[in-house]
């Protein structure tokens, strides 16, 4: 496997490019930079999904860049959700994506995005943004976000996915933060508007909450969108 490193703006974006032939998908999630080696590592680890290539976006401002419009925050200390996702998609799919594309020995057979938490939240609401991916994950995505499910029930997606994958851990909704303990609820709601529109997808619980396992939870969806 060949493992590059780009710079575009703000961003570090390090690519892993299996050893097999192209072409294949090219998989864009945002994660911080010591979690790009452990999920591509639980990705990789079987040969499953040795016929993807996984771009792992980090730096920047994800509370701003993540969120589809301001909110407030989600814990003391931190800073409120600026809104900068529709600027963000911009960048990713104008600057980001062709940078990708122009380090790759060939032409990516299609796009997909995949992601955790805000990320995974981010993820869901590309597709509803824009047309550059034809897959989508989103593993314990932050679902509760404040009027992210009215916007999904008013708006189609700008193309409708091939595939979409859904999890959350089965503990998530436990927590005393009543902003965050609709996750769930809202998840299912997600899902059933996504299979609602055709698109193959599935809704899986996995053991614990919502730090158990994040970069094997993002693998697990990852290669379920793959195949």
């Amino acid at each position: 496997m060949e493992k590059i490193t780009l710079e575009c703006g703000k961003h570090n974006v390090t690519v892993y490019i299996p050893d097999a032939a192209g072409p294949m998908p090219v998989v864009y999630s945002n994660m911080f930079g010591d979690e790009a080696d452990e999920t591509a590592r639980w990705l990789y680890e079987d040969g499953e999904s040795a016929c993807a290539v996984l771009t792992a976006i980090s730096g920047g401002d994800w509370n701003n860049e993540l969120s589809p419009w301001p909110a407030g925050r989600a814990f003391k200390g931190e800073a409120d959700f600026g809104g900068g996702a529709d600027e963000y998609i911009r960048e990713l799919t104008e600057q980001i994506v062709p940078a990708v594309n122009a380090a790759l020995p060939f032409d990516p057979s299609y796009n997909a995005i995949a992601g955790y938490s805000m990320a995974g939240m981010f993820s869901l609401y590309a597709v509803y943004r824009c047309s550059a991916f034809a897959r989508g994950a989103s593993a314990s995505g932050s679902l509760w976000y404040d009027k992210l499910i009215d916007y999904l029930r008013k708006n189609p997606p700008a193309a409708t996915p091939e595939k979409f994958y859904f999890s959350l851990g089965d503990k998530e909704k436990n927590t005393k933060n009543q902003r965050m303990n609709v996750v769930e609820e809202r998840t299912e709601e997600a899902f059933e508007l996504m299979k609602a529109l055709g698109t193959e997808t599935v809704f899986e619980l996995n053991p614990g909450g919502h730090f158990n396992e994040p970069e094997k939870r993002t693998a697990k969806g990852i290669k379920w969108m793959l195949k």
